[in-house]
């Protein structure tokens, strides 16, 4: 018998059990956790250290399989997958890679949640759920909202299609269309060049002052803070582009041309004609 040994493809051989993983590997698989939430599961990552390399990268995605095998996790088949990647900086590649693991355990990736505008803007991409989280959290948490700054804009450069959400601390700018079964919820305004006809929440953490723009307003719902409104049926033959906003008797959507020249926003009644 040859002596000889090859180095061993972790990526090939952790697929049987009796594989003893790397030691760089172990220390990502003790890393690496997958917890039951209700109806989902939480796939948490591990933090990105200084001078990560791609290396690094690897034995991350090698301890995730090796974890698959031998963690004893026996949630359902399909049971989705939430991925709380935080600061972790990740590109449409590494998101497929994910994904493709969890998928040969029967595990579909559903929702991004991370602290990177560039990583939400690649999930946003290819048709995942996004949940834009902050980055510095105040004192009180979610306790005290409305004294909480608002996240950098997120801006995405794409077509949200039917199922996706996307979830952001600020204001969010779609440069294209919001097909029905789309959602936006975002604490601050929510701007979209295009057609909206999806689910539309601003101000998502009380801001009433918080509005919707559209070029087309066609929805069925719209929210702001706390209010409900269902929206009209879409005048084909107007062309200008609209702003929902709240007013005295609730919801309104009004003509965006001159809105900020003509309005103005006062506590506990809405936006309103200037005098």
């Amino acid at each position: 018998m040859d002596e000889t040994k090859t180095e061993i493809n972790q990526e090939i051989d952790l697929e049987t059990e009796k594989i003893e993983p790397l030691a760089s590997v172990r220390s990502r698989y003790a890393q690496i956790h997958l917890k039951s939430e209700g109806e989902k599961l939480v796939l948490i990552l591990p933090k990105t250290s200084a001078g990560e390399t791609s290396q690094d990268w690897t034995d991350i995605l090698t301890g995730l399989k090796y974890y698959l095998r031998n963690s004893g996790q026996n949630s359902p088949a399909r049971t989705p997958v939430h991925l709380q990647a935080n600061d972790r900086l990740m590109d449409t590649r590494q998101l497929q890679a994910i994904a493709t693991i969890l998928d040969s355990a029967e595990l579909p990736l559903h929702t991004i949640q991370t602290q990177r505008r560039q990583t939400a803007v690649a999930a946003a991409t290819m048709g995942y759920n996004v949940e834009q989280m902050r980055s510095n959290p105040g004192v009180f948490g979610d306790e005290q909202p409305s004294q909480s700054p608002l996240a950098e804009p997120l801006y995405l450069k794409t077509t949200l299609r039917s199922g996706v959400e996307i979830r952001h601390p600020g204001t969010v700018i779609i440069m294209g269309d919001v097909n029905p079964g789309g959602s936006i919820v975002a604490d601050g305004d929510i701007l979209v060049w295009g057609s909206l006809r999806g689910v539309a929440h601003a101000g998502f953490r009380g801001d009433r002052a918080a509005v919707i723009m559209a070029l087309r307003i066609d929805l069925t719902q719209l929210r702001i803070a706390e209010l409900v409104a269902r929206a009209p049926a879409l005048d084909s033959d107007r062309m200008e582009p609209e702003i929902a906003c709240t007013s005295e008797g609730g919801i309104r959507i009004i003509g965006a041309y001159n809105f900020s020249r003509t309005y103005t926003f006062k506590d506990k009644v809405g936006w309103v004609e200037k005098r």
